[in-house]
């Protein structure tokens, strides 16, 4: 399978200054390590679940594979070649959808001109038949045409999450990157979105990159899974395998927690502890702290992601 997307060990710092009377006394401003040496690849037409807690980098990892955000180190190669991120071309490509799809909408724009405007610019719809366009964008989504005149206050999360679909199709793109993308919705609303999803995955021949914090709709929609952990990858490979046999203690710890439908209630001990803080991580392995099988190795050295037989794993339980 052609692989589409590449990134090669991604960094992204932001720098946290500190408060004037901490600039007074002279401390330094302090980084935030969001992401730290990710290496991945999405192939054509698959789709890329990434999961992790909250606060694991994931969002900034969607970010930077989009465009909206330069990365501090490494390289993003889009279809072989060194991506120019910054690049319209790209921009049209790569398309994201936001976890907050009424915050992603200007409320001072009818719908159907804030799902053309991009379009229009990029000269992919003239403007004399932008209305035209907009309908049908909103009937690939599943709403009437006659929408297009309304405001975005005027519609549902689950409604507006479609229009929001229907601004990225406008462009065209070869790759949606869905940062939480169903999260903010209902259970019943998110399944229709998420069949939405699948359905233009055939229709138009898209690939994603589904980023999300719930294991079981990254289960049912991912062809390969990521699982990242304070800004790293702790484990990779197709996603059936990783979720019928997870080799990271971390993955094992994370589909321990998830409820499946017709299990008994879990026997397991939830993962202990707090996420570490981005300003100050774990030596070592950055899971040790929370993990039952550390050793003193796991606190001084960090595990590489290494291969275990179709998919890969950063654990020193591996070597």
């Amino acid at each position: 399978m052609t692989v589409m997307l590449e990134a090669h060990n991604l960094q992204k710092r932001f720098l946290l200054k500190p408060g004037l009377l901490a600039r007074m006394a002279g401390k330094p401003a302090q980084a935030v390590h969001a992401v730290n040496d990710v290496s991945l690849q999405v192939r054509q037409g698959e789709v890329l679940g990434v999961v992790g807690e909250s606060g694991c980098g994931k969002s900034t990892l969607g970010r930077m594979l989009a465009g909206l955000l330069p990365q501090t180190g490494g390289e993003i190669a889009w279809q072989g070649q060194r991506a120019e991120i910054a690049s319209a071309a790209y921009h049209r490509a790569v398309q994201m959808v936001f976890q907050n799809p009424y915050a992603s909408l200007n409320p001072r724009l009818r719908i159907g001109q804030a799902i053309t405007e991009g379009a229009v610019y990029h000269g992919l719809i003239e403007r004399s038949r932008a209305a035209a366009a907009a309908g049908e964008l909103l009937q690939q989504v599943g709403l009437d045409r006659g929408y297009a005149e309304r405001y975005p206050h005027e519609f549902s999360g689950g409604q507006r999450q479609r229009v929001a679909i229907a601004r990225a199709l406008a462009l065209r793109p070869r790759l949606l990157i869905c940062d939480e993308a169903v999260s903010a919705l209902d259970v019943s609303v998110q399944a229709q979105i998420i069949n939405l999803f699948m359905q233009l995955r055939r229709e138009h021949a898209l690939t994603y990159v589904f980023i999300s914090h719930n294991l079981a709709v990254v289960e049912h929609m991912s062809d390969r899974v990521v699982i990242m952990y304070l800004g790293r990858i702790v484990e990779s490979g197709p996603a059936r395998e990783v979720f019928a046999a997870p080799n990271h203690p971390y993955t094992r710890a994370l589909l321990a927690d998830a409820p499946r439908l017709g299990a008994s209630p879990p026997a397991h001990q939830p993962i202990r502890g707090e996420l570490p803080s981005p300003l100050a991580p774990p030596s070592g392995c950055a899971f040790h702290p929370r993990c039952p099988h550390a050793n003193a190795r796991c606190k001084t050295q960090v595990p590489l992601l290494r291969d275990i037989g179709g998919r890969l794993s950063a654990c020193h339980l591996n070597h």
